[in-house]
């Protein structure tokens, strides 16, 4: 198979794999309830599980990076894809909560780092063009587990408890993940990426690692990723709680999370399309503003009507600009250090992620309100729009011409 076309089963492998990665650990918010029901453990308990496995993302991020720099992404993600399976099969034997916020959120959020930043760095190694939509493409995949992992945990927890569907779910990845794994291979070296194309030299090929995360377009990314997750992690988290909170049905207001995650499909694909277009910076820029206000938003909702548009738009928004992140810095950073970089990105998105629920829940407990958490994300959104905006690309590194 050529190899222009075969960029697109990387493409399809890294979606799969990430759909089913992602799904596995935003399952607990299905198993919540049944398994503080049937074990006694708090709710407050089981869902640290959640922001222990944000952490453990944030921080094991750039470690899996690195490590697909020097080794390559296929080890790194055959390991990642036996330790989600692992941890989920574990963690359904669990017997005690900290023994289950150890496995499920230590381990299963570690282990899912091991997929994003590899993964997202080796795809954007097999572009140079198209490179927004494949990134993009990835991405929806891992949108998808909202639609797909989440109603057959919703499913399975209904017939056979949370302990039996949680170990389904574990041999589901296991037989899907680790051959799916294997498919992905390292990006080709330069000009095999695609044939015909014009792909400039890598700017800043003789940096090295130290040197990359110490400039100002590193660190400007990595603020801006914190700031960006701050905005929308507490929004998504308590959206089905805020809902109920304004007199929504539990059962309706679940389907206002699910419209939030089919309008993201929608919003990495046009995103995507829209950074080959005009430029990813530029979208990027557009899209944390619209954020911002796209959290206030959530302030106007009253009705199931209101709340789905409103979820459609915000969901559309913050989906779209995240798969923008891997695309700058592939346009600024060699492909040899992209895990590094990526890695360093998500972690400091994924500290942004872990920082919202538990400050949702706090602003509640205190003011029996959500008026503030929106308040509060609104004007983290444009704080993110504005260290965006002081991103300057690297120079282009001239070609030489033959004679």
């Amino acid at each position: 198979m050529q190899k222009t076309q075969y960029r697109w089963v990387i493409v399809a492998a890294g979606g799969l794999l990430g759909c089913l990665a992602v799904g596995a650990m935003f399952s607990l918010p299905v198993f919540l309830r049944p398994i503080s029901d049937e074990t006694g453990w708090s709710v407050t308990g089981v869902s640290t599980a959640m922001t222990v496995g944000f952490l453990a993302m944030a921080f094991a991020s750039l470690a899996w990076g690195g490590l697909s720099d020097r080794i390559g992404p296929r080890p790194v993600l055959l390991v990642g894809s036996v330790l989600i399976s692992g941890s989920l099969a574990l963690a359904s034997r669990a017997s005690s909560l900290v023994e289950f916020q150890l496995l499920f959120g230590l381990v299963l959020g570690g282990a899912t780092a091991a997929v994003f930043a590899p993964m997202m760095a080796c795809v954007t190694g097999w572009f140079d063009t198209r490179r927004s939509l494949a990134v993009s493409l990835v991405s929806a995949g891992m949108g998808m587990a909202p639609m797909t992992m989440s109603p057959l945990a919703a499913w399975l927890v209904t017939d056979y408890g949370w302990r039996t569907s949680m170990l389904i779910l574990a041999v589901i990845c296991a037989v899907v993940m680790i051959p799916t794994a294997l498919l992905v291979r390292r990006p080709p070296e330069g000009d095999e990426v695609a044939p015909g194309a014009h792909p400039a030299a890598d700017p800043q090929e003789s940096m090295s690692v130290g040197e990359a995360v110490r400039t100002p377009q590193f660190i400007v990314l990595m603020l801006t990723n914190f700031l960006c997750c701050a905005t929308h992690s507490g929004p998504i988290f308590h959206t089905v709680s805020y809902a109920v909170a304004c007199g929504i049905p539990m059962i309706a207001a679940v389907t206002i999370y699910s419209v939030e995650g089919l309008a993201g499909m929608g919003g990495r694909i046009a995103f995507g399309l829209l950074g080959d277009r005009f430029g990813a910076k530029q979208i990027l820029v557009l899209g944390l503003l619209t954020q911002s206000f796209g959290a206030l938003a959530y302030l106007l909702a009253g009705g199931l009507v209101s709340f789905y548009l409103v979820a459609a738009m915000f969901g559309f928004i913050y989906a779209g600009v995240m798969p923008l992140y891997a695309v700058l810095a592939r346009e600024n950073f060699p492909q040899r250090m992209m895990g590094t970089v990526i890695g360093g990105t998500s972690m400091a998105g994924g500290l942004g992620m872990a920082l919202g629920p538990v400050a949702g829940g706090m602003i509640y407990d205190t003011y029996a309100s959500y008026t503030w958490l929106y308040v509060g994300a609104c004007g983290i959104g444009i704080g993110a729009f504005l260290i965006a905006m002081l991103f300057r690309p690297f120079p282009k590194m001239s070609q030489a011409v033959p004679a």
